[in-house]
């Protein structure tokens, strides 16, 4: 029987061990797609207790407690923090087979030194220990990236976001690289009641007035050089249900204009506008050198109720299972013959696309940029040791899974690298399993190259965040 979170933790054969040990454990973090505030991250955000560092916003914790019978007044509500640290201590054994369970006492042991597993019995005595460490010095929000060594931090940003933190942070020359990932859901959600008060605040942040869709797009391209000039090449893109139309500028115009008038769209023409408004972007992504991030298939804000009480990224969210085949192939397919194909990451909420994603890909290589095409690390409900093995078992099944730029952390939380940790030790134990099956050579330099790249080396070769190092210390802040 092996001992819980020792040393050989999800590592089950000595080749395993070997190579997380000798090849993965050390390597530095790039974590290319985040939700970490820059200015959190500029101020050194110091945190008053362990509930405010761990469970403010973290909607896997809320969503285990309210299964486990805990009042959302001890999950958002006004109870005190410390009432909200029990509840959540009531659920950690509760969550034993999810990997909250594993998160949890990994993230205690990583930054608190707590090694004893948290329950309802020892609740109390863990608070005051972790609270007393959080007072001291080397436990803000710089600290704890700094401490697991992270190289490079990329957040999540609206095209009218000034990038003032982002700026501040570089002028500082702090020790991580952090910039700016370029996220225009908003620009694209041409039926949300809030799209004419953005396009207004679109108009301010570019300083171009916005009569037309071409001053639209005109304005989303200033901004896009603005990012690129502050060190951004990542897009990403929340995509809930891949469609595609084809359509004619005229008649985007036409559609723009039907619904700055106040008129109603339908479904169709919702279609055309965000086909032709992202085959746009594309372009712009493809032209400046950046990758592109489509993040498909998740069905958002399920429960009205708690919608309207909590509102949105508060844990009511679900896997959808539209299907993503033909559209997704004719957008890639249509910016490919313009040849305005940027590199992209494609993921997907619901596992059942894993080898949809990895046939795609494979067909849209362009053999000159490795992996150019990728299929994206197992996201959001799928970060488990399940989704992260069929996700991987997939690409190396149908791709090339030696060019896979792995992990992210896809979180609010400064907690969370342990998650780099995690995937990690499955990486290895994948292809520790092979050479103990005869399936793979026990090749240390041809292994060992292949735990480096996925770790940590494909990623900073196939962003070239290099190229963000050589920004001017002080630019024009919008």
């Amino acid at each position: 029987m092996k001992v819980f979170l020792d040393e050989q933790f999800l590592l089950n054969s000595q080749t395993a061990e070997k190579l997380y040990h000798e090849f993965a454990k050390d390597l530095p973090i790039i974590d290319y797609h985040c939700h970490l505030s820059p200015k959190e991250i500029y101020e050194n955000k110091t945190f008053q207790n362990i509930t405010e560092a761990w469970l403010y916003g973290d909607h896997y914790k809320w969503r285990a407690m309210r299964a486990n019978g805990v009042p959302e007044t001890h999950v958002t509500g006004n109870a005190s923090d410390e009432e909200k640290f029990l509840a959540w201590a009531k659920t950690v054994p509760m969550t034993l087979g999810n990997p909250l369970y594993h998160w949890t006492h990994l993230e205690l042991r990583r930054y608190f030194g707590v090694e004893e597993l948290l329950n309802e019995e020892n609740a109390d005595i863990i608070w005051q220990k972790v609270n007393k460490k959080l007072q001291g010095d080397g436990f803000g929000a710089r600290d704890f990236i700094v401490k697991s060594n992270v190289e490079t931090v990329v957040t999540t940003d609206d095209p009218v976001d000034s990038l003032h933190y982002h700026q501040k942070l570089r002028e500082e020359e702090f020790s991580v690289q952090v910039l700016p990932g370029f996220r225009p859901d908003k620009a694209l959600d041409i039926t949300n009641d809030l799209f004419i008060e953005y396009v207004h605040q679109l108009a301010e942040t570019s300083a171009i007035p916005i009569q037309s869709y071409q001053d639209f797009l005109k304005a989303l391209h200033v901004r896009i050089d603005f990012f690129h000039e502050q060190g951004c090449l990542i897009s990403d893109h929340a995509i809930n249900e891949m469609t595609y139309e084809e359509t004619t500028e005229e008649e985007v115009d036409t559609i723009f204009y039907k619904r700055l008038s106040g008129h109603p769209l339908t479904e169709n023409e919702k279609i055309q506008f965000r086909t032709h408004t992202f085959i746009e972007l594309g372009q712009a992504y493809s032209k400046r050198g950046w990758a592109m991030q489509l993040h498909i298939n998740a069905l958002r804000n399920n429960n009205t109720k708690m919608f309207e009480r909590l509102g949105p990224d508060t844990g009511f969210d679900a896997m959808n299972d539209e299907d993503i085949a033909k559209p997704l192939c004719r957008i890639l397919d249509r910016l490919e013959q313009e040849h305005a194909l940027p590199k992209t990451i494609l993921y997907s909420l619901n596992p059942r696309d894993n080898v949809v994603i990895s046939t795609l890909a494979g067909s849209f290589q362009d053999g000159k940029t490795p992996g150019k095409i990728q299929h994206g690390t197992a996201w959001w409900f799928n970060d488990t040791k399940q989704g992260m093995t069929e996700q991987m078992m997939a690409l190396s099944s149908i791709g090339l899974i030696s060019r896979f730029i792995g992990m992210l952390t896809d979180s609010r939380s400064f907690l969370s690298y342990t998650r780099h940790e995690y995937f990690r030790r499955l990486l290895c134990d994948i292809i520790g399993d092979w050479v103990e099956k005869g399936e793979a050579p026990y090749d240390l330099s041809l292994l060992g190259g292949i735990v480096k790249g996925i770790s940590y080396e494909n990623a900073k070769q196939y962003f070239q965040f290099d190229r963000a190092k050589h920004l001017p210390q002080k630019s024009k802040i919008t």
